[in-house]
């Protein structure tokens, strides 16, 4: 994939001794406090999938926001805790000024073929098509994805009225289009607002604390995606106490699944 593309740009990483690699954050991916969450989740698994010694390809990933990451220079430090004969978990941290901003675990494999089947159906919605594309706003990494809300946006009034529930749908896809894989998979996985912000239309001080992704479709799958839009949605489940967590899936245009995600967020009134 072309460096051309600002998706490629900000993922960029340069091999150093003894299997670390170095990346810098990207204007494109900013957001109100640092870089977009979703650009470092997809930045810790670049790392893995870079590394010479990477078997498989990804099952699942989590990230945990140690701190926040500021604009600037980082080092990805991936490094296989065990390796057996057809999966392998991976270790990662991103470190800033040799601190831990950020630390992840992986895990890959070699997928066969079995049966396979999904529960989490996808919603009978218009398709991306038919469904007009929502005016860019906001914060710069917004401008990275062509967003088609069906349902869920993010209050045009923060007057603190209470919603039921926090459920998102949208058509969404990378901005210029760019084939789906990975990376960019683990990035479209944060694309939500705050569930806080939905029910309570309140403009509460957040920070995601940690979040996995766990794939559904392997690289074939993904390539068959091409730089279509997938349909992505997530709801809140549990508020209180000052955190809160999430829930959410990815559809591909056909109905097939491709990843689910969850995702803890501390929150301050």
């Amino acid at each position: 994939m072309s460096q051309s593309h600002p998706f490629d740009a900000a993922i960029a990483l340069q091999a150093q001794a003894g299997g670390s690699f170095l990346g810098q954050t990207s204007p494109a991916y900013a957001n109100m406090i640092g870089p977009y969450g979703g650009i470092t989740a997809a930045q810790c698994l670049q790392g893995v999938l870079q590394h010479p010694d990477r078997l498989g390809d990804p099952v699942a990933l989590t990230i945990n926001f140690a701190a926040a990451l500021a604009d600037g220079p980082f080092e990805v430090r991936p490094r296989a805790a065990r390796t057996n004969r057809s999966t392998q978990h991976w270790i990662v941290e991103m470190l800033q000024d040799g601190q831990v901003v950020a630390t992840a675990t992986v895990f890959t494999a070699v997928r066969r073929a079995t049966w396979g089947g999904h529960e989490a159906r996808m919603p009978q919605v218009p398709t991306a098509e038919d469904t007009r594309r929502t005016a860019r706003h906001g914060v710069e990494w917004l401008n990275r994805y062509d967003m088609r809300f069906l349902e869920g946006h993010i209050p045009s009034r923060w007057e603190g009225q209470e919603r039921e529930d926090s459920l998102t749908r949208l058509w969404v896809r990378d901005e210029p289009p760019r084939p789906l894989d990975f990376a960019s998979l683990t990035a479209l996985a944060d694309v939500f607002f705050p569930r806080l912000w939905l029910r309570r239309a309140r403009l509460t001080a957040i920070g995601t604390v940690t979040m996995s992704v766990y794939y559904h479709a392997d690289a074939t799958r993904l390539a068959a995606v091409g730089s279509r839009h997938v349909l992505v949605q997530a709801q809140g489940q549990g508020f209180g106490g000052g955190y809160f967590d999430h829930g959410g899936q990815l559809w591909d245009a056909s109905g097939t699944l491709v990843a689910t995600t969850h995702q803890v967020v501390y929150y301050k009134e």
